[in-house]
C-alpha cells in the first residue's frame, strides 16, 4: 500500500458533469467518492440558490472543510468540486496526506447551458453559469492534472478521464 493517498478532484463549472464523472471514476477505480456540494454551508447554498455568486470569503471555510475530508478519509478518493480558481486548487492541494490531482471538465457554453437548463433538484440555477465562467481559471501547465472535453457519452468521458490521468483500475493503487 502507498504511504500517500491519491485524490482526483473532478473540477469545472456547474453543469460540466463533475458529479457524474466523479461517481464513474470512483466506481471504476474502487475509490471513495466525496461530493463537495454536500459540504457547503446552508448560507452558501441559500446564496447560490438566490443567484448570488460566492465570494472567496464564502468559499474559504468550504475549501478547508474539503481538505479536512480529504485528510480524514481512509484510502484513495475522488472529489467532485468546482475548484474554479488556482487559489482554490492550491488550498485543496496543500495536504501532506495525499497526492491531489485535478481533472478539469471543459465544454462549450451552449452545451453546459443546455445541461443546466435540463437538470432538476440542484440549488445552482442556470443563471449562475456566466459568473462561473468568468471566475474559472483553467488548469495551468504546472498544476498536477489534465483537462478533457465533455462531449460524448458518460462512458466516453470516463475513458477520456482515465487516459488523461494515466489511470486504469488495474494500475490505480
Amino acid at each position: 500500500m502507498n504511504a500517500q493517498k491519491n485524490v482526483i478532484v473532478v473540477m469545472g463549472v456547474a453543469g460540466s458533469g463533475k458529479s457524474t464523472v466523479a461517481e464513474l471514476v470512483a466506481h471504476e477505480l474502487g475509490w471513495t467518492l466525496t461530493e463537495a456540494d454536500d459540504l457547503h454551508s446552508p448560507d452558501n447554498v441559500e446564496k447560490m440558490a438566490a443567484g448570488t455568486p460566492l465570494t472567496d470569503a464564502d468559499r474559504e471555510p468550504w475549501l478547508r472543510l474539503i481538505c479536512r475530508r480529504i485528510e480524514r478519509t481512509d484510502g484513495d478518493q475522488v472529489v467532485a468540486c468546482s475548484a474554479l480558481r488556482r487559489r482554490y486548487r492550491d488550498i485543496l492541494g496543500r495536504t501532506n496526506a495525499a497526492r491531489v490531482r485535478f481533472l478539469h471538465l471543459e465544454g462549450s457554453r451552449d452545451l453546459i447551458g443546455s445541461r443546466l437548463d435540463a437538470r432538476t433538484g440542484h440549488f445552482m440555477p442556470s443563471t449562475m453559469l456566466q459568473s462561473q465562467l468568468d471566475t474559472l481559471e483553467p488548469l495551468a501547465h504546472d498544476e498536477d492534472g489534465a483537462s478533457i472535453t465533455i462531449d460524448g457519452s458518460p462512458q466516453d468521458i470516463l475513458r477520456r478521464a482515465l487516459t488523461a490521468l494515466d489511470l486504469n483500475p488495474e494500475t490505480a493503487e
